[in-house]
């Protein structure tokens, strides 16, 4: 062997030995159960999703099944829209944005799902029926009605009515002073979800439906002086409900004489009575489909009251492997849970160190008023659920074995005595096949995934399990140095990060956002949505579906650099069907070749516009998920990828903006009309973000033709237009206008900073190229500020690491990992908070963190671009650049000590660190090592 091998090789065994030395911490750990949702810690394998919470003497283990939704297949597209698009062009072109707006309103906008007998349901619910009596009146007895906290801000599903809809009556009280007497009160209600129907000792005082405020005046005759009873009946149709209040929970609810005010008054802010009348109120019409929780699974042990020590609930990076463990009496328990991808099922263990400790109660149950629980066996349960006013329904099976001790299905729950192990098996399935084939059978699904489980045993199906997400997970490694910190639960140390000297959590975070990708998107499933695959929710945040606009693309920028290329799958998948469904949005609204993606998707492959034709029409979508496929090239070299997959879908996307653009009349650049700044700005002509994305798009186009060598006359096309899309722009505060026009304001800080898409993640803007335009980007985002929702914070992440400014990117790290008290940062279970919960931030989070410490969208290996002070120390193994190199990089005082490059692909490789470079030819399988110098080694 000679010389310089064998020094490659001491180096590659010196950074291993080092990272496996420092035993970095790679758990989230807790001394307590979890309260709430984002507290429980999760599992998944792409396809079934679990929250674990760790309660001692009852747990809970809320699932998912990941094609689980509302909804059904269906047109989505307007037909005829197309025809109003000339005039919504006019409008805008002549500066009548609100004109154009309405119009594109009432004529442009994606049909929606066919409504309920709305009419009908309220006239049944004034009725009376579904409650005994008439809670109106203020002789009524409610003793036995139970109580929630009034006003809630976040509907009453936050406070103890989760995923209900429907008709709920209300009831309180109130005492007048006898100087009251004779006058005309004001109720103030701030707002309720959707309709209410006040009344007072018994009379009607108020009927809204809307979101309007309720302000409702109450004649003095109704009033008595002492007691008085305000009974209100909420129809809710469809997400929060209640009597809600207002954001700006210092505005009290109240009631007050006429003339004064509610804070002169008396605050009716406390516990109110209630009882639900009804839970099926007529379905509400949607532009698109929610994801849907499918069950919780229920573990109640047979503890008593004795105390509980030592109680640890922990998830092992390492592993995919949650545990709870605690001591109780003397003896130790222990649970492990994980999502077994290899045997499609969610696994729960059971031990202790004592023979037959273990007997509790095992049920299942669901959020869907449909659900049906049996016996299949006499160790298995099922449940049915169908989706409200959809087309799909779910089963699962529940089956256990145990070591000793005994089962019985009791009330349709599994009861388990005195046993000394116990293994829950759960599988979920579904009848969706595709988003247009519901014909799937899920019962045989479970069966036949029970059925594969038997026999195997749980060791060798844990084993099968940790081998498989490790074939993912061990691709990389990060340590960023040691930290006092380490040995504090995940709580405490979230709550500390933003003041100490804690890098390390940083670099947790970045394997939990790899650890949260894997467990939300392996090959063969659906993509990673606004929420992963982890949802509990009947009306979800944004129907916890597919954001277009940048969610969903967020949630896949870690795959290329942290060395998770295989997890593109399921969104290459999807990409394939919106362009299908996408190719008949293009024609219908623009009588246009090629496909067209708006701001949001489904699983149903939804493509037209929705919501509001303020932010709604925004036609890049499908340009922008297109540089996923281009940049999967750029990283792989997968020539057969590119022709086969890539390459057709990118160059139908460049074929609906060839036809789409048109020339501008003032300046006679080719522009975006109609479309939007997501979500800023309203309907408007040529966004400076959708030419950034068509201009990348058709460069990517050019390029890939000539690595095939096809296209000659579709290449020349785009060659001539690509020079003629509306260039970035400088305007009058130095700053990089995000529009055609010079009408930024410099007061805004809109949450997206759309224009700065060519900075991150295109590369339509660079150092190299342009530092005059780089800089505008720069004091756009200092206009913008730092403050920012929990993937914004992400976004700008690596916007500061494009910039090459390490310590504002870490600045906004801790900003994203602090805790989220009803703001942007991460909850306990370090999920992002938009709020609320959007995983998006993860994914973006680790990305720039990554980002900070390689970049290669300039055509080179650029080491150590961003690197924080706070981060002085640390290493990396296997980082992934652009040009199919596999990257092992070392720093010491905040300086690069040592670099081994893997060429996956034999492509000549190019380094820069600061003011030293290299380039030299590669071979595929081989590795280089420099030195600090960029000296080979």
């Amino acid at each position: 062997m000679n010389s310089k091998k064998i020094v490659v090789l001491f180096v590659w065994l010196f950074c291993i030995i080092s990272i496996k030395s420092q035993a970095q911490n790679q758990s989230l750990w807790y001394t307590k159960p979890a309260s709430k949702w984002t507290g429980a810690l999760p599992i998944g394998n792409g396809k079934l999703g679990a929250m674990v919470y760790g309660g001692v003497n009852s747990d809970q283990i809320q699932f998912n099944e990941e094609t689980l939704w509302s909804g059904k297949p269906r047109n989505y597209n307007r037909k005829g829209a197309s025809a109003y698009l000339p005039q919504i062009r006019k409008l805008l072109a002549e500066g009548k944005q609100k004109e154009a707006e309405e119009l594109a309103q009432a004529q442009f906008m994606g049909l929606q799902s066919e409504p309920g007998n709305r009419e009908a349901w309220v006239k049944e619910i004034k009725s009376g029926k579904g409650i005994e009596g008439n809670p109106q009146l203020a002789s009524y007895d409610d003793k036995n009605w139970k109580s929630i906290k009034v006003p809630s801000y976040e509907g009453w599903e936050a406070v103890g009515l989760a995923n209900l809809d429907g008709a709920v009556w209300f009831r309180t009280s109130f005492d007048v002073p006898a100087d009251w007497k004779g006058k005309d009160l004001i109720l103030d209600l701030n707002r309720i979800r959707d309709q209410d129907f006040t009344y007072l000792n018994g009379k009607l005082i108020g009927n809204t439906d809307n979101l309007e405020p309720r302000k409702y005046t109450v004649p003095a005759s109704v009033i008595k002086v002492g007691k008085n009873i305000i009974a209100i009946q909420v129809l809710n149709y469809y997400d929060k409900g209640g009597i809600a209040g207002y954001k700006d929970t210092s505005k009290k609810i109240g009631i007050y004489p006429k003339g004064s005010s509610v804070e002169q008054g008396i605050s009716l802010v406390k516990e109110w009575k209630y009882k639900i009348q009804n839970q099926e109120p007529p379905a509400v019409a949607q532009y698109q489909a929610s994801y849907q929780p499918f069950g919780d699974l229920k573990l109640n042990f047979k503890h008593g009251n004795s105390q509980i020590t030592k109680y640890k609930r922990s998830l092992d990076l390492k592993t995919a492997i949650v545990k709870t463990n605690y001591t109780l009496n003397g003896i130790d328990f222990e649970r492990e849970y994980f999502a077994s991808q290899p045997d499609n099922a969610l696994v729960i263990h059971l031990k202790s160190n004592k023979a037959g400790a273990i007997s509790l109660s095992a049920a299942l149950s669901s959020p869907h008023l449909k659900t049906e629980i049996s016996k299949l066996d006499g160790h298995t349960i099922s449940m049915k659920v169908q989706v409200k006013d959809g087309a799909l329904k779910g089963e699962s099976h529940l089956r256990v074995e145990v070591k000793k001790g005994s089962v019985k299905i009791l009330d349709n729950k599994i009861d388990i005595a005195k046993a000394d192990e116990v293994t829950f098996y759960l599988t979920a399935a579904t009848n969706f096949v595709s988003a247009s084939d519901v014909s799937g059978n899920p019962k045989l699904k479970n069966l036949a995934s029970q059925l594969g489980l038997a026999g195997k045993g749980y060791d060798s199906i844990k084993q099968a399990h940790i081998k498989e997400y490790q074939s993912y997970y061990n691709t990389f490694s990060v340590n960023f140095g040691q930290s006092e910190n380490e040995n504090l639960p995940t709580d405490e140390r979230l709550e500390k990060f933003a003041t100490a000297n804690d890098p390390a959590f940083a670099a947790l975070y970045m394997q939990y956002g790899r650890y949260l990708l894997i467990s939300s998107s392996r090959p063969g499933t659906q993509p990673a949505n606004l929420q992963g695959i982890w949802n509990d929710l009947l009306s979800p945040p944004w129907g916890s579906k597919y954001t277009t606009n940048i969610n969903l693309e967020m949630n896949y920028w870690p795959t290329e650099t942290l060395n998770l290329s295989a997890l593109n799958e399921p969104l290459f998948k999807k990409i394939e069907g919106l362009a299908i469904t996408g190719s008949q949005t293009a024609k219908d609204y623009y009588n246009a070749r090629g496909w067209v993606l708006h701001h949001n998707t489904d699983i149903w492959n939804g493509t037209a516009p929705i919501n509001a034709s303020n932010h709604g029409i925004w036609v890049t979508g499908a340009a922008w998920l297109s540089t996923h496929l281009w940049a999967h090239y750029q990283f792989s070299k997968d020539t057969a990828f590119l022709k086969t997959q890539a390459y057709p879908l990118m160059k139908k996307s460049a074929e609906f903006f060839e036809d789409f653009l048109v020339k501008d009349a003032r300046t006679g650049w080719l522009i975006s009309t109609p479309s939007n700044s997501p979500e800023n700005g309203g309907l408007v002509a040529g966004p400076t973000m959708d030419h950034q994305i068509i201009r990348t798009l058709f460069k990517n186009c050019i390029e890939a033709s000539k690595v095939l060598g096809a296209d000659d006359v579709f290449r020349k096309s785009l060659e001539e237009k690509v020079k003629i899309i509306a260039p970035n722009q400088i305007g009058k505060y130095g700053q990089l206008q995000e529009w055609l026009e010079d009408k930024d304001d410099t007061t805004n800080k809109h949450r997206h900073v759309s224009h700065l898409w060519g900075v991150y993640p295109g590369n339509d803007i660079t150092w190299d190229a342009d530092v005059k335009m780089m800089n505008a980007a720069k004091q756009s985002l200092l206009y913008r500020g730092d403050d920012a929702t929990g993937w914004s914070l992400a976004w700008k992440i690596n916007f500061w690491a494009r910039f090459k400014d390490g310590d504002h990117a870490m600045k906004l790290i801790k900003m994203l990992i602090k805790p989220a008290n009803n703001g942007a940062g991460s909850y306990v279970n370090l999920f992002d908070a938009h709020p609320p919960f959007q995983i998006d931030g993860n994914f973006g989070g680790a990305a720039g963190i990554a980002e900070m410490i390689l970049q290669s969208h300039q055509g080179y290996l650029d080491v150590l671009p961003a690197l924080p002070s706070d981060i002085p120390e640390g290493e990396i193994l296997g980082l992934c650049t652009r040009g199919g190199f596999e990257v092992d990089l070392r720093w010491t005082k905040g300086g690069l000590s040592s670099l081994i490059v893997k060429s996956k692909t034999g492509e000549n490789c190019r380094i820069k660190y600061n003011d030293k470079s290299i380039e030299f030819k590669t071979k595929a399988g081989e590795s280089y090592s420099l030195n600090r110098d960029l000296k080979l080694q």
